[in-house]
């Protein structure tokens, strides 16, 4: 992770800029008579740069912020600036031009060569005082190499095959990169292109943020008033992102960095900003709250060659190619994020089926679950395993602990709807359930599930509890157009588990009831901990023992992925299909409570 107690601002790179200190949640500048060479080498030691380079005031602009109240005294040993020892100073302010700016030459542990510039090419890192090809899996992870190699933001990255070789793995979520290298062993290399002169800070996404140009190796901000809708495509085009969605200012912060001097006149066709016709202008600051902003649209994905288009084939769009998504480890968990992405309800069903070898999208599931942009962690990969998804398209339960509970809405018209409770009963529910693949209602009750104010359903349902969708079934005009607070229908479904073949229902092996069939879980890193949720959710009091145990023939299983199974978490929302000769034997205290 980055050091949250120093940080270098408005320098051309993460090691350089004016010094700032954190202590109780607060940025402080420092005054150059507090500070010299050993306490520099620290600080640059701390932020995973080389040593310092230039040590002088008034550098990275003049300050208004609070400055820090003691002197340091630092023996240039230290891993941390706030390590050292440090005595009380008088200063309250600094003297113009006096606060620390400080350049730490940049580390050469990271390089990209062989391409067109030093900002794109085969990524290298050194470690051990060896180079060898380094290897990370995302754009996320890439943009990291971008912004400490000053090249702006990762556009993309591409696997190419070679020899089997020692390489530099780079860990993910870890700074400084000199820290961040494993040994690996593989057969491939990775190619990674950075944007060099353009970057969005602050957004949400590498494609959004306030928008920078560098020139001179000096970043700039640019004004509203120099920047145009054909400028943004420019820009969005040049990152790798889809076409603009919104460009405004003050939506990424303020700045006080330097303002690009010219007025940019794309045409809307280039391939890069700087490839524009641009005019001299006259400003030299922006008005708070002018400085560009922009969002770029993020690249689709859908699912083809199914019944609809809330089924088929997962694929994704990046850098201009459709291709089927690859991913290992996915759940139903993960494709619930690509159902409510697509606006297809929730997820029904999850399948890893067989192809002919072809280049996919692997996306981590990782990546899926913590809502990142999915370009952000795409790398392309040779496969022959693609994703089918189903996704119930036309009603969904939200704000449950699991995708079989929540408040029941309903689609029409490309809208969603509440349902009351006077409009919808037992025999309603169970056509739910099962259109949503789970296990019998356990619970109808309005007000569970918080309450809504969006529109509501204005028909009365008339299921007969056998058809397997609730928009196969007859229904009433009602005159309804809102619910009394806490009527909107709140929905639990049960999940089919089930323990057989022991002395009673609370003991033997564990089976799941999934796609209507039951076969057995099995899941290595099985524990315990884990069995305490079944026991409870079979009202079977404690876990008292686990065992795995092999079988003499192989058979289709459950399996259930690593680290997915948590409280109101349900097992299908784990479930993977697989192949295998291992089952698991649970005992259950069969009495008694477990409170989760």
């Amino acid at each position: 992770m980055s050091p949250d107690s120093v940080r270098l601002l408005n320098g051309s790179s993460l090691c350089s800029g004016r010094l700032e200190v954190k202590s109780n949640q607060s940025w402080s500048s420092v005054c150059e008579a507090d500070f010299d060479q050993q306490d520099a080498e620290v600080v640059c030691r701390e932020l995973g740069c080389g040593p310092p380079s230039v040590l002088q005031g008034a550098l990275y602009g003049e300050v208004e912020a609070p400055v820090w109240s003691k002197e340091f005294q630092c023996g240039g040993h230290e891993s941390a600036l706030l390590d050292c020892r440090s005595s009380g100073s008088a200063r309250n302010s600094c003297s113009p031009g006096k606060a620390v700016g400080l350049t730490c030459s940049e580390s050469d542990d990271v390089r990209l060569v062989g391409g067109p510039s030093r900002c794109a090419g085969t990524l290298e890192a050194k470690n051990l005082g060896e180079w060898r090809p380094g290897f990370l899996s995302t754009l996320k992870e890439a943009a990291l190499v971008c912004q400490y190699l000053d090249c702006g933001s990762a556009v993309s990255i591409q696997t190419a095959h070679s020899s089997f070789k020692f390489v530099w793995s780079i860990l993910s979520d870890c700074f400084p990169l000199r820290d961040c290298t494993t040994s690996d062993y593989m057969n491939k290399i990775l190619n990674l292109t950075c944007s060099d002169s353009v970057r969005l800070l602050n957004g949400s996404s590498l494609c959004s943020g306030r928008l920078e140009v560098k020139s001179n190796q000096s970043w700039s901000s640019v004004c509203e008033a120099d920047f145009d809708q054909q400028d943004a495509e420019v820009v969005c085009r040049e990152l790798r992102c889809g076409p603009p969605s919104v460009l405004q200012g003050a939506l990424y912060g303020e700045v006080e960095a330097p303002v690009w001097s010219k007025e940019f006149q794309c045409g809307g066709h280039e391939s890069a900003l700087l490839d524009c016709r641009s005019s001299g202008s006259a400003r030299n600051s922006c008005s708070p709250g002018k400085a560009v902003g922009l969002t770029c649209s993020e690249p689709d994905f859908r699912l083809v060659g199914g019944a609809s288009r809330c089924t088929g084939t997962l694929e994704f769009k990046h850098l201009g190619e459709w291709r089927p998504v690859y991913g290992f480890f996915w759940t139903l968990k993960e494709a619930a994020v690509s159902c409510e992405q697509l606006d297809c309800g929730s997820a029904v069903y999850i399948e890893m089926v067989d192809s002919s070898r072809t280049t996919g999208w692997l996306i981590s599931s990782d990546c899926v679950l913590s809502r990142s942009p999915l370009r952000d962690c795409a790398t392309s990969h040779y496969t022959d395993q693609i994703l089918k998804l189903t996704c119930s398209d036309s009603v969904r339960l939200l704000n449950g602990s699991s995708l079989c509970s929540g408040r029941l809405e309903v689609k029409s018209n490309q809208s969603w709807s509440s349902v009351c409770e006077a409009d919808f009963d037992q025999q309603d529910a169970e056509v739910v359930c099962r259109e949503l693949g789970c296990g019998p209602p356990s619970v109808l009750q309005g007000a569970l599930y918080e309450e809504v104010e969006a529109s509501v359903w204005s028909k009365e349902f008339q299921c007969g509890g056998h058809e397997s969708a609730l928009l196969d079934c007859r229904s009433s005009g009602s005159a309804r157009n809102s619910c009394s607070p806490g009527k909107a229908v709140g929905l639990t479904c049960s999940e089919p588990v089930r323990l057989v073949g022991g002395a009673s229902h609370c003991a033997g092996t564990l089976e799941l009831k999934y796609l209507g069939e039951w076969r057995p879980v099995y899941d290595l890193l099985w524990s315990l901990k884990k069995a305490v949720l079944l026991c409870y959710h079979l009202d079977c009091g404690s876990a008292v023992s686990v065992t795995q145990k092999k079988e003499s023939t192989w058979r289709s299983k459950w399996s259930i992925s690593p680290y997915c199974v948590q409280p109101g978490c349900l097992l299908r929302e784990c479930a993977i299909s697989d192949y295998n000769h291992f089952i698991l034997n649970i005992t259950c205290s069969a009495g008694g409570n477990y409170n989760c």
